[in-house]
């Protein structure tokens, strides 16, 4: 019998595109997201965010992973409260919370 692997949570930040009934501004030509992703490893993580935000109807277009809150904290990232919050709710849902939207425009 396989040990199951933990949980963790992930730290992604996903660039979309966009999509007819995305909910962006109207001359937003895209938007970056800050997500926190609960996986057993980050390639996970990232599949379930992706699922989830195309249910969402928006259109992702490239994933950069920032790692585990450890692996972020041995970087030396400093993490505010608010942050681990978000990242402890993701992980009790065992779900994506996106915690930061920012459209881009030309």
């Amino acid at each position: 019998m396989t040990e199951k692997r933990p949980q963790q949570i992930y730290t992604l930040l996903v660039e979309v595109g966009r999509k007819s009934g995305d909910g962006l501004p109207p001359k937003a030509t895209g938007a970056a997201l800050v997500c926190y992703a609960s996986g057993v490893d980050e390639a996970e993580a990232v599949r379930e965010t992706v699922a989830i935000l195309k249910q969402a109807d928006l259109a992702p277009l490239d994933v950069s992973g920032y790692g585990t809150l450890e692996e972020r904290l041995a970087n030396g990232d400093e993490i505010e409260d608010e942050e681990r919050d978000l990242m402890d709710r993701a992980l009790a849902e065992n779900s994506v919370v996106v915690a930061q939207m920012t459209p881009f425009f030309d």
